[in-house]
């Protein structure tokens, strides 16, 4: 289930990528089968583990292209253990809504992105992501959970201050936002709830099957109510900058 859009992206075969916060590795492994030579990042050692393993498992099974890389990296999002302009693309996908300082993260981000390349940064929308906190004080009330809520305008301003360029906005995965709404009414931890687990059912089969019907569905819903804001920014050159 991808948030990011890797042609919006820009990505292309070769190009040295980051995954920031690659949790489960969902865009890691994504990157990964497009040819790029991927860095997963992330702080949790044992999730990391296995997004190796997962890597070596791809290569083995030839889902990848000749020349393509791919290597794990544990650390902090405030001090990236990495050299300035290092990266052609950068994600950071659900990430920053956990991070208190979120400034420091995202001069990082910007701090390790070669100029001319592009960062996408996904994020819970604001109108769903509200909702879900007046439903449920569980569910963001847990340890690493989430600690603001973002309107477009605030992380923005926050990406461009910090010397990126904002060049498009996108919304994904509307259909999960009422799954999310049900999860914060009937408890978020209650999966045996029957109107929770029905919807999941629903969700299973859009991942799998990727219906028609539930993919022209979520065409209709991502830009109403997707439960993922989506934006992304280029690095100017320098001498490109309007500041």
């Amino acid at each position: 289930m991808l948030t990011v859009d890797f042609d919006r992206l820009g990505l292309r075969p070769g190009e040295r990528v980051l995954d920031m916060g690659c949790g489960a590795g969902r865009h890691a492994f994504e990157m990964y089968r497009r040819g790029a030579d991927v860095i997963a990042f992330d702080q949790d050692a044992d999730e990391l583990s296995n997004v190796r393993d997962l890597f070596v498992a791809m290569r083995e099974a030839g889902e990848v292209p000749e020349g393509a890389e791919a290597d794990i990296k544990e650390g902090d999002a405030l001090a990236l253990p990495f050299a300035a302009d290092e990266f052609d693309r950068i994600v950071a996908a659900e990430i920053l809504e956990h991070v208190p300082a979120d400034i420091q993260a995202i001069d990082e981000l910007v701090r390790v992105l070669r100029p001319g390349g592009t960062l996408a940064v996904s994020v819970p929308r604001w109108l769903p992501e509200i909702i879900n906190w007046k439903l449920s004080a569980d569910y963001h009330n847990t340890p690493g959970g989430h600690i603001r809520i973002y309107t477009d305008a605030e992380l923005i301003d926050k990406v461009t201050k910090a010397g990126m360029e904002f060049v498009g906005k996108d919304y994904a995965h509307g259909l999960h936002a009422p799954y999310w709404w049900i999860k914060c009414a009937v408890g978020v931890t209650n999966d045996d709830h029957p109107l929770a687990k029905a919807y999941h059912k629903l969700l299973v089969w859009e991942i799998m099957k990727q219906p028609r019907a539930l993919r022209l569905a979520g065409k209709v819903l991502d830009p109403l109510i997707g439960k993922s804001m989506v934006l992304y920014f280029v690095k100017p050159e320098p001498g490109t900058s309007d500041g």
